[in-house]
């Protein structure tokens, strides 16, 4: 077995039979601890500029990369025109600096404020640095390796799929520059650090909201009391 075959053949099947334990483990021993554990009670002001160019950001980047991998052939074609291609580049460069500009203004808030550095845990510092690589190397690959929604549909989306299939199809990406083969396997990290970190947060989403039965609210006054003043 080579070091390419453990590292994209079996390496990603690790972390999610790890990810999927750990989060039932989580949950039935400590489901209490399903928060993202906010601090915004200690500060709001960076918070807020922060968590919302990141939220903003990381949600249309990944929802960009979630379209290319269920729709691949539809983003080649889509790509085929030259100024469609220049504004699919273009928009996911701008979200991925809005990504990367929010999460810097938290990781800056959680170093420089002693309240929030105090509650700040090893696995915080894990979890930022592994975020914070991911977020920049994506940019760095959106900066010099250009169109990388043609080669990301053409490469990546097979490979993931064959992922899927169980049959890893190694050969997609042992060709692709190392910028790129470290994306894609601290990814595989991040899917790792979910049942151990607050990544673990969008579990505790109340979904049930959507399904439950809708409230009747009724006003209950006292009826006035004749003669009464």
């Amino acid at each position: 077995m080579t070091t390419e075959q453990f590292l994209y053949g079996i390496f990603p099947y690790l972390c999610l039979v790890i990810a999927i334990v750990g989060t039932f483990w989580r949950y039935f021993t400590d489901k209490f601890s399903y928060s993202s554990l906010s601090s915004q009670f200690l500060e709001n002001r960076q918070l807020f500029w922060g968590s919302v160019a990141w939220h903003y950001g990381i949600i249309v980047v990944l929802a960009a990369h979630l379209l290319g991998f269920l729709i691949p052939e539809s983003i080649l074609w889509w790509n085929t025109v030259p100024m469609r291609l220049y504004v699919l580049e273009i928009t996911g460069y701008v979200f991925g600096l809005l990504t990367v500009i929010g999460f810097v203004v938290l990781i800056h808030r959680r170093v420089t404020s002693p309240r929030i550095r105090a509650v700040t845990s090893p696995m915080d510092v894990v979890l930022y640095s592994s975020l914070l690589f991911q977020v920049v190397t994506g940019v760095w690959i959106a900066m010099t390796l250009r169109w990388g929604s043609s080669w990301y549909a053409s490469f990546i989306v097979p490979y993931l799929w064959s992922l899927v299939y169980l049959k890893p199809d190694v050969s997609l990406v042992t060709n692709l520059p190392l910028l790129v083969h470290t994306h894609i396997l601290n990814a595989f990290v991040l899917v790792l650090l979910v049942p151990f970190t607050r990544l673990v947060h969008p579990l505790s989403f109340p979904f049930k909201y959507f399904f439950r039965p809708y409230q009747v609210v009724r006003w209950n006054r006292r009826k006035p009391i004749i003669g009464a003043q």
